[in-house]
């Protein structure tokens, strides 16, 4: 699996979660969400209790389950600076909230 998580996207989580160096975050496919229609990245502090991919950037541990890979595949998840929100862009699927489109 191929997955690109920028430095800066990092730096966001650290910032609005309060993350420390060692601190580990557990990245998921969520069903729904207000107005989205379809799939979403969910995001808990910690790891998962089930099986998962270990990415490590800036200092954070990243999970991703194996039951996840299909939607993270190809994803870079990037930090925008004029919204002050991270987004998600994955070239793989034509549209991430609605994947099937």
């Amino acid at each position: 699996m191929t997955i690109t998580i920028t430095k800066a996207a990092i730096e966001f989580y650290r910032r609005e979660m309060n993350l420390s160096e060692g601190d580990e975050l557990y990245l998921y496919v969520r069903v729904g969400g207000v107005g989205s229609g379809g799939f979403s990245v969910g995001i808990q502090k910690g790891a998962p209790a089930i099986d998962a991919h270990r990415y490590t950037k800036a200092g954070i541990h990243l999970y991703i389950a194996d039951e996840d890979q299909w939607y993270f595949d190809g994803m870079t998840i990037d930090y925008d600076e004029d919204y002050d929100a991270v987004t998600y862009d994955n070239p793989e699927i034509r549209d991430v909230i609605n994947p099937n489109s």
